[in-house]
């Protein structure tokens, strides 16, 4: 499937998030060997829900070196150090799911091990509190510190970051071309994109294209017909719910995830606003009842009318196929439990960037990167699957299913592994650690069996010191941070 013709015109079709990370990266990044032009179309509205992200979203914004006050001044930022999850065990039992590490490790175990001896001894404390972030977000307080500071994220207004960026991208050479695309411009021997067609009569020719044109899939789909791995069987929500309301109060730093009857909401704060959302399951619940339920559960005067978003869960079979690399909705779609969306996008970005086929486009390269992004998004959905698996709810028929439903081997496996050993193993490029697979395996009620016989040699003394010295650490760096909303307010307030 090689392709050697030399790379030099890059067209990403379609904007958003997806499209401008693509255009602000590439341009500023590679663009003095490139031609970088993005086509959108004002009339065509973008998802724009995803508002909530993940630490690796700071490695992105390094490279691009983004002046974080300037950016979340823009995009009416605030800080995120986690997110609680509400009702997932069963009703009235919450956890959180905080960036960071937990408690210190040894060599051969995690934390868990010594925190799980010590829960046997009744000298354990609750598993986060060995968490700084965690501490400080139940605290409600931030900072960012300068030395051994908080793993952080950030809550945005998408389509302000999708503005910011795209001022990024047009500062270093990207050109934006306002129009539909009619026509996706199929080569008759090899089958590579040619060019778009747009209504207009326009056509913008290019070397490699880049799909951000959502979950319609226009280039990798429509046109290239690359199919498509449902994971509906695993995941059973498929749409979704937005809706902005005036913020009622300071914005906390960590997003909410509450589960209800037949799927999840969520609750983002924004320094001027709140978003909301609702993700459900249609095989449970009418659209009309999940609006009920999110309507009724929200703060503040709504700022628009809810809009109800269809999707299906699952990846392209393949994320890069010709001459076209898929990114956003476009290259599938796992529901935003996690944050991991923009993450999604910035790790295609960058390994695009890392692979990139000046000299034309080699198979080799293609194979790879189609395999690492399936990997990770494997990896993803899994983590997702947990969260829905592993409940001690039974007070519906969606909770009921979900406690039933079959699961992935890769999944079984770890839940079995850390279950009967309190172990958890990490690849080097799956995106989910020890830490995150064992806050949320505990918060979902799996305690271990047993802990690794090398805590041992600690005495039921020196245990206590070793577990008391980790909390005081812990209340000392939280004790010195202020109010999150003070913070803000004097780091980087928007306009």
């Amino acid at each position: 499937m090689g392709h050697h013709k030399k790379v030099h015109k890059v067209v990403i079709a379609g904007g958003g998030t997806a499209g401008w990370i693509a255009a602000a990266s590439l341009a500023k990044l590679l663009g003095k060997t490139l031609d970088i032009t993005l086509v959108e179309s004002d009339d065509i509205p973008t998802v724009g829900v995803g508002e909530a992200t993940i630490p690796t979203l700071l490695t992105l914004h390094q490279l691009l070196k983004i002046n974080e006050k300037e950016f979340l001044a823009a995009v009416q930022g605030t800080f995120k150090l986690g997110i609680s999850f509400e009702n997932w065990r069963d009703v009235g039992k919450d956890y959180i799911h905080s960036f960071g590490w937990t408690g210190k490790d040894c060599w051969a175990a995690g934390f868990q091990h010594f925190w799980k001896k010590g829960v046997d001894l009744g000298i354990s404390e609750e598993f986060g509190a060995y968490c700084p972030e965690w501490a400080a977000a139940k605290a409600n307080k931030f900072a960012v510190l300068s030395r051994e500071g908080l793993n952080y994220a950030y809550h945005l207004d998408a389509g302000l970051y999708a503005k910011f960026l795209r001022g990024i991208a047009q500062q270093h050479g990207a050109k934006r071309q306002e129009g539909k695309i009619r026509a996706v411009q199929l080569n008759s021997d090899d089958g590579f994109i040619e060019s778009l067609l747009l209504e207009s009569g326009q056509v913008i020719e290019g070397d490699l294209f880049i799909d951000c044109t959502g979950f319609r899939g226009l280039l990798i789909e429509q046109a290239l017909h690359v199919g498509y791995d449902d994971w509906s069987h695993w995941l059973p929500c498929d749409g979704a719910i937005a809706v902005q309301t005036e913020a009622t109060e300071a914005p906390i730093p960590y997003t909410r995830s509450i589960a209800h009857g037949a799927g999840w909401q969520w609750r983002i704060p924004l320094q001027n606003r709140v978003g909301n959302g609702l993700v459900f399951s249609s095989k449970f619940w009418r659209d009309e009842q999940a609006i009920d339920c999110l309507t009724s559960n929200i703060q503040g005067k709504p700022l628009n009318d809810p809009r109800v978003i269809k999707f299906k869960t699952g990846q392209r079979r393949k994320h890069w196929h010709k001459n076209c690399v898929a990114m956003g909705l476009s290259s599938g779609f796992i529901e935003p439990l996690e944050s991991t969306s923009i993450h999604l996008i910035q790790r295609a970005v960058v390994r695009l960037m890392q692979m990139f086929p000046y000299d034309g486009i080699r198979t080799p390269d293609v194979e790879e990167f189609n395999a690492q992004m399936k990997f990770e998004s494997d990896n993803i959905r899994d983590f997702i699957i947990l969260h829905y698996h592993v409940t001690d709810r039974r007070d519906t028929e969606f909770w009921r299913h979900c406690q039933s439903m079959e699961v992935p081997e890769s999944l079984t496996h770890r839940i079995e592994l850390f279950k009967q050993t309190g172990r958890v193993f990490k690849v080097p490029t799956e995106l989910f650690g020890e830490n995150s697979w064992t806050q949320v395996m505990l918060g979902q009620g799996i305690m271990p069996e047993q802990y690794h016989p090398i805590v041992n040699m600690m005495s039921e003394a020196e245990l206590k010191d070793f577990l008391t010295g980790i909390r005081s650490n812990v209340e000392k760096t939280v004790a010195q941070l202020p109010s999150h909303q003070d913070f803000i307010r004097h780091y980087a307030p928007a306009g």
